[in-house]
């Protein structure tokens, strides 16, 4: 086998497992396991000025698939499509899971570039995988939640007057539709 007929295969193979997944997602995570999710954000951001969105992906869009994007350029295109990055402090953060390629992304906004190392994220997305690849995909997601709160917490505390806008949806996000 040559190497072009090689990653045509392997083209072929990611091209089914993203078609296939489109279908799982929802197998993945009930609607009672999405209601708990949700409510976890909401309660999260009772503690902190910051944004949390949760968005699910079976596969990629056809676009995607075609141009081999990679995992990181679809979190941030998400990032951008659902608002996270226009929240009145900058400290939104996206939990994104592409469940075809197991693939976690979290893409925060820049208010949190100043407190928060990417080897911090990158810790928190090594955690998930582990929740990931035993299919526990609720607890890997409230996992995300509870440590993006503690870190969100304590850098952008609820403001002395109590009040605090709740910019964005807190149910996850389930990207699905035309392909």
């Amino acid at each position: 086998m040559t190497i072009d007929s090689f990653s045509f295969l392997s083209a072929v193979a990611r091209l089914f497992r993203h078609r296939w997944h489109d279908q799982r997602v929802r197998h993945s995570l009930t609607d009672a396991a999405l209601q708990r999710l949700t409510k976890q954000v909401a309660t999260s951001e009772e503690r902190h000025s910051g944004q949390i969105r949760i968005c699910v992906e079976g596969g990629l869009p056809w676009g995607y698939l075609r141009s081999h994007a990679p995992c990181r350029e679809r979190a941030l295109a998400m990032f951008s499509k659902l608002h996270v990055w226009d929240t009145e402090h900058n400290n939104g953060v996206l939990i994104y899971l592409l469940l075809a390629d197991r693939s976690i992304e979290i893409v925060a906004d820049r208010g949190l570039r100043a407190y928060i190392l990417n080897s911090e994220w990158q810790q928190m997305v090594t955690r998930m995988a582990s929740a990931f690849r035993s299919g526990q995909f609720e607890q890997g997601l409230a996992l995300a939640v509870e440590e993006v709160t503690t870190l969100l917490s304590a850098y952008f505390p609820v403001h002395a007057d109590g009040e605090r806008a709740n910019e964005l949806p807190d149910e996850p996000y389930i990207a699905e539709g035309k392909r």
